[in-house]
């Protein structure tokens, strides 16, 4: 109470405290406590009318307990009077049993007469309900067969509670009514008859399948009825529980998983689309089996059944049981993608489950995988590991079919600028897109890596292609009359390097991500180097071809003949102009590289041909003769090659200025100006050696010994300036050393 007491007064000091804040408020202070004495008075009143409230009810509460109490002892009164009256009858209950066996005995004869006309007239029944199952007339028919197992299974339940353990009254019982076992078995026959079909009966005549479904429906509720009895008394009649919903339910699935399986029409040594075929026609009948269950079947079933889904879950079961069948066959590579683009893709597409149609009820997000991630991964990689095989030998088949086509009589096609080709790099790229138009069906994941191995294994045919062609060009070297078509085969060779060039780039830029480019330039940049050492090598073999029908004109160059009027050049010319008719049909850049290496061989031939010093000229007038057939020639070749190269944007003037640098060193008049002249020429061209300035001086005729070693002892002090743009030629052209002077050593 102290405590209280405390509480309420430091209470007030605050209520007190927060009033009187301003001085103006002490004169409000006579209203403040007449306002809170009003408060006050109004609080203890209602502390008043509580209490007293309080009081009446504990008042009559008291009242009540009191009278209860005399209540109790009048009951406990009571009770004491009937266990005495209880105790003192028992002797009366027992003289009461012969009662009471009359009663159970009065009770049993009441059933059987009640049921005695069915029992003489069970035969009768069930011949007619035998004729009604036989004529369709399901309902009626189960209906006599329900009147019959109920006179059946009371007659039992009598007996049952009468004698449990009277077997042959029971047996005797069952014996009399084993035909309407045999009619029960019969009517579900039927019943599962047309569950089995029932996609089709609903169709036809859902009426009947309505009944069918009324049918289970009354067994359900029997065999419930019959359960729940067992619980209290421990009697069930024979055969009970049926259950005949959940073998509906099991005919259903084993239909389903028949239907599935039943789609195989082919095998693969009949047909090699047996597979493709045979998911084609389960996606069909699946699709149109679900939506007749959703629009027609769902009407005829009771909303509890589900039917639609359970049938849902069905198809979805019996579809993995079967994909997985399949996945465990040994499948070749193209069943494994058709059967993984089915299973990942197609199963959810709109073409079936995601269909509009099966919506809302099929949600393609919730179904599962009909096949496990493992066994999807076992199938990848043995496509893949299958794949690489088949990879491999198309592509030496391509090359071998390719090779073929190089030793023909006739010359090979030319695509629609001219230039001549093969179908190798076709059919190579047409194999590519296919394989990988395929693996995107499935993820892209795969589609990545059957790039992968295609350029990888792409690497490796070019080595092999390379090889090939060097091959080629070895045997036509043992006979040049064969193959009759050589030239214009290297040539398509040759564009064939610039075609897969090209449909690489566009492989790569079709079917990679740009994130992945990266992990593949080093491959790209690998190919490429193949690609330009097969075309270089072919360009080369080319004008190898070229130069071994010029020899014999090479070799009449800086002779007497040429001297005296050969029209060597001129055959050269016209041979090189021949052979670049055919040349046109490469294609660019490698056009271009082969001119500018033709341009090069055919200067190089001709220094050459001075250097090996098979003229000397004898005299001022030999030498102006044979220098200005020399710039006369080299102006022939310069117009040739401008001929050839034109369009290209080659610079044909450098190569053939050496010929006409050279021709002003033998057409030089005067001795005296011979180093000026040497030096000249060797400060234009700084890879010319001692050797080649011995050789060009022989063939001059005039300089002696002495003068040689002068000259080149002189050039040999002098600073060199070599122009960095100078491309090296003098290096490639070796001097006879026999013929050499011995002070050159």
């Amino acid at each position: 109470m102290e405590e209280t007491d405390r509480e309420a007064v430091a209470t007030a000091v605050q209520r007190v405290a927060g009033m009187l804040q301003r001085p103006d408020q002490l004169d409000k202070v006579e209203q403040y406590r007449r306002r809170e004495a009003r408060k006050k008075a109004s609080v203890e009143a209602r502390l008043k009318a509580a209490i007293q409230s309080q009081l009446d009810g504990v008042r009559t509460g008291l009242s009540q307990l009191h009278n209860a109490l005399n209540d109790v002892k009048d009951i406990q009164q009571s009770l004491i009077d009937v266990n005495k009256d209880w105790r003192q009858s028992i002797n009366t209950i027992e003289n009461l049993k012969d009662v009471k066996d009359a009663v159970v005995q009065h009770s049993q004869l009441a059933a059987a007469v009640e049921n005695l006309k069915n029992i003489f007239s069970v035969p009768e029944i069930v011949r007619e309900t035998q004729d009604l199952i036989e004529r369709g007339e399901l309902l009626q028919a189960h209906r006599k067969l329900m009147d019959l197992e109920c006179s059946r299974d009371n007659l039992m339940y009598e007996q049952y509670r009468m004698d449990s353990k009277n077997t042959h009254d029971m047996n005797l019982i069952h014996t009399y009514f084993g035909d309407m076992q045999k009619l029960s078995e019969e009517l579900a026959k039927q019943l599962w008859m047309v569950v089995q079909r029932s996609l089709v009966t609903v169709r036809r005549d859902p009426t009947l399948l309505v009944s069918v479904v009324r049918i289970i429906e009354r067994e359900e509720k029997i065999d419930r009825r019959m359960l729940d009895r067992k619980k209290q008394t421990g009697f069930i009649p024979p055969g009970r529980p049926k259950k005949w919903k959940e073998k509906m339910f099991n005919i259903l699935e084993r239909t389903v998983s028949t239907r599935i399986e039943g789609t195989q029409a082919d095998t693969r040594e009949s047909d090699k689309m047996w597979l493709v075929r045979h998911l084609e026609i389960i996606r069909k009948y699946v699709l149109d089996d679900l939506l007749v269950a959703k629009t027609l079947l769902d009407q005829c079933f009771p909303p509890h059944y589900d039917i639609f889904k359970r049938l849902l879950n069905m198809y979805h079961q019996a579809l993995s049981t079967r994909m997985q069948e399949l996945a465990a066959e040994d499948l070749e590579a193209n069943e494994i993608v058709s059967l993984l683009t089915w299973v990942l893709n197609t199963y959810k597409s709109t073409e079936m489950m995601g269909n509009s149609e099966l919506s809302p009820e099929v949600d393609v997000n919730s179904l599962n995988l009909l096949i496990s991630q493992d066994v999807v991964d076992q199938l990848l990689s043995k496509y893949m590991s299958t794949l690489t095989s088949n990879i491999i030998g198309w592509l030496r088949k391509a090359l071998e079919t390719d090779k073929k086509d190089w030793v023909k009589e006739t010359e090979p096609e030319a695509d629609q600028d001219g230039y001549y080709q093969t179908t190798l790099p076709a059919i190579v790229f047409q194999m590519f897109e296919q394989n990988l138009q395929v693996a995107a069906q499935i993820s892209e994941d795969l589609k990545t890596k059957v790039l992968l191995l295609c350029l990888q294994q792409m690497n490796s045919f070019l080595t092999r292609y390379k090889d090939e062609a060097q091959l080629y060009k070895e045997e036509h070297l043992k006979n040049r009359q064969y193959p009759q078509c050589y030239v214009q085969y290297m040539i398509a060779v040759i564009n064939n390097c610039q075609t897969f060039k090209e449909s690489i780039i566009s492989l790569k830029r079709k079917y990679l991500k740009v994130e992945l480019e990266d992990t593949l330039s080093s491959s790209h940049a690998s190919m490429d180097a193949i690609l330009d050492i097969i075309a270089k090598e072919g360009c080369s073999s080319l004008l190898d071809e070229v130069f071994m029908d010029l020899e014999t004109h090479l070799n009449e160059l800086m002779t007497k003949k040429w001297l005296m009027g050969s029209n060597a050049v001129g055959t050269i010319c016209v041979t090189v102009e021949d052979y670049f008719n055919d040349f046109a049909k490469i294609k660019k850049p490698y056009k271009k590289t082969m001119t500018v290496e033709a341009h090069r061989r055919v200067v190089v031939e001709y220094i050459r041909a001075i250097m090996l010093k098979r003229i000397s000229f004898k005299n001022a007038e030999e030498r102006k003769e044979g220098a200005e057939k020399m710039i006369k020639e080299a102006e022939q070749f310069r117009f040739l090659f401008k001929k050839i190269a034109a369009g290209s944007g080659e610079d044909t003037e450098g190569l053939c200025d050496i010929i006409e640098a050279i021709a002003e060193v033998i057409k030089l008049t005067d001795p005296s100006l011979l180093y000026l002249e040497v030096s000249t020429l060797v400060s234009k061209y700084p890879d010319i050696r001692d050797d080649h300035i011995a050789a060009l001086l022989t063939v001059r005729g005039d300089a002696s010994r002495d003068m040689k070693q002068t000259i080149i002892e002189t050039l040999d002090q002098g600073p060199s300036q070599p122009n960095p743009n100078y491309v090296p030629i003098f290096k490639e052209i070796t001097v006879p050393t026999l013929t050499v002077p011995k002070l050159l050593k």
